[in-house]
C-alpha cells in the first residue's frame, strides 16, 4: 500500500510501499545495522524470495501511469527486470499505487495490485469519491498470478505488460508474453475484488470506501488477500476462483481523542502483513490516521472458522510479521514502520517476540518507513524493504 495514504485511514483506506534487503548484527543505531543492497526502486512495496536465493520486489511505481513493476534483485544486489508496464496511477491521497504485496509458491508469483486511480479525494477532508473517468487500469484492486520458468528467472531481460494486455487479462484470458530471449511468461488475473463501495458519512452521504489489496498468502486451495481500503481478509478459492470474506475488522475509537460521540473520528484497522503460524493466519493490523502508538496489533485467525483473536498489542504501525521456529520453539517477529509517536517521524523497527505477550528484543532500529519481510532460513538473513526505495538486510 502507499504510504501516504495512510493518513487518511481514518475513513477511506490505504495505500503503501516498502522493501528490505540485509541488516548484519552490529552495534550501531540500534542493535543492527541497516546495510543498503539496493536503492533507487520504485517506492517498493513487496518482497519475496524464490527458490533460487533471487529477492521477488514489487514496484508499486512514480507518478507516471503504468510505471509499476516487478525486479529481481540478486544476493549482490544486482537488479534487473521481471515485468514492467504493470498499472500504477496516482492515488486519492496523490502518490503512486499499483503493484503491492508478492508471494510465491513453485514457479507461481501472487501480485496484490493496489488502488491505483480507481477514487480520488472527496469534497470533504477526509472523504473519497470515484474518478469520475474511471480508472486507468481494469487490473486495479485485484491478484495476478505470474508464472515463469527457473531458466525464465536466471536469463531474462524483462517482460512488458501493455494498455491491451491489460484488457485480456480483465477479459479473463490467460495472457503470454515473450521477451527478447524467447523466454515464456503466463499471466492470470485470478481474482478481482470490487473497486469500490458506498461509505456513507454521517456529513458526507457519497462516501466510498476502495478496495485496496496489500498482503497475501497462497495455503493449499486458498488464497487469502489483505485489503487495507476494505478493512478485511479475503479468502479466493484457487480451483474455482470464488472469492468471499473471511474476516471483516471493526474501527476502533481513536484513543487520541478521548471520548469519541457518535460518528467522530474513528480509527480503521488497515490490514497489511500476513503470515501462518500453524494452522492459523496472522495478520498485522496497521491502523489509521493519526497512527497512534499503542493501537496496532497482531490479529490471530482461524481459517476454518474466520475467528479474529489478538495475538500481539500494543504495538506502533506493524506492517508486517513473520514467525520462526528455533529449538521447537515458535518466535515472531513484527516489522513497524515506525516506532513512536503519531504518524511516521521516527525510525522503523524489527521486533521480536518470544511470546506473543512479550517483552519484545528490538534487532534493528535503523529503518526508514519500511515496508515488508523476507527470511532467507538457509542463511538466517532478513531482507527488508523501504518506502523510499532502498533494500536492507539484518542477520539474525
Amino acid at each position: 500500500m502507499n504510504i501516504s495514504r495512510l493518513r487518511n485511514f481514518t475513513s477511506i483506506g490505504f495505500s503503501l510501499t516498502l522493501l528490505v534487503f540485509t541488516i548484519a548484527l552490529v552495534t550501531t543505531r540500534g542493535n543492527a545495522q541497516c546495510n543498503t543492497v539496493t536503492t533507487g526502486l520504485r517506492e517498493p512495496l513487496g518482497t519475496t524470495l524464490t527458490n533460487q536465493g533471487n529477492l521477488l520486489v514489487s514496484e508499486t511505481g512514480t507518478p507516471a501511469t503504468g510505471s509499476g513493476r516487478i525486479s529481481i534483485i540478486d544476493s549482490s544486489g544486482n537488479r534487473r527486470t521481471l515485468l514492467a508496464g504493470l498499472p500504477s496511477a496516482i492515488n486519492d491521497v496523490s502518490e503512486p499505487s499499483g503493484p503491492a504485496g508478492l508471494f510465491i509458491r513453485g514457479r507461481t508469483l501472487y501480485v496484490a495490485m493496489g488502488v491505483g486511480d480507481v477514487g480520488r479525494a472527496g469534497p470533504v477532508p477526509g472523504t473519497t469519491i470515484p474518478t469520475p473517468a474511471g480508472p486507468s487500469s481494469p487490473l486495479f484492486s485485484s491478484v495476478l498470478a505470474i508464472q515463469f520458468s527457473a531458466n525464465t528467472e536466471k536469463t531474462t531481460d524483462g517482460f512488458t505488460l501493455s494498455p491491451a494486455d491489460e484488457q485480456t487479462l480483465a477479459s479473463g484470458q490467460t495472457l503470454r508474453l515473450s521477451d527478447s530471449a524467447s523466454n515464456g511468461m503466463t499471466i492470470r488475473m485470478i481474482a478481482d475484488f470490487q473497486n469500490y463501495v458506498p461509505f456513507p458519512l454521517p456529513f458526507f452521504a457519497g462516501n466510498v470506501q476502495l478496495s485496496n489489496p496489500f498482503g497475501l498468502l497462497a495455503i493449499e486451495d486458498e488464497l487469502y488477500v489483505t485489503d487495507g481500503g476494505r478493512n478485511r481478509v479475503w479468502q479466493v478459492d484457487l480451483v474455482t476462483g470464488t472469492v468471499s470474506t473471511l474476516v471483516t475488522f471493526p474501527r476502533i475509537p481513536n484513543p487520541l481523542f478521548g471520548i469519541v460521540p457518535a460518528g467522530g473520528p474513528m480509527l480503521d484497522a488497515v490490514p497489511t502483513g500476513i503470515a501462518t503460524t500453524g494452522d492459523q493466519l496472522l495478520v498485522t493490523l496497521f491502523r489509521g490516521v493519526p497512527f497512534p502508538p499503542g493501537t496496532s496489533t497482531v490479529e490471530l485467525i482461524d481459517p476454518a472458522t474466520g475467528t479474529d483473536t489478538p495475538f500481539i498489542t500494543g504495538l506502533k504501525s506493524a506492517i508486517d510479521v513473520l514467525p520462526v521456529i528455533e529449538d521447537g520453539q515458535t518466535h515472531y517477529l513484527v516489522l513497524q514502520h515506525a516506532s513512536a509517536g503519531p504518524f511516521f517521524g521516527s525510525p522503523g523497527q524489527v521486533k521480536r517476540f518470544d511470546t506473543p505477550s512479550g517483552p519484545p528484543t528490538i534487532l534493528a532500529a535503523c529503518l526508514t518507513r519500511p515496508t515488508s519481510m523476507s527470511l532467507d532460513r538457509k542463511t538466517n538473513t532478513l531482507y527488508v524493504s523501504e518506502y523510499g526505495g532502498r533494500i536492507v538486510v539484518i542477520a539474525l
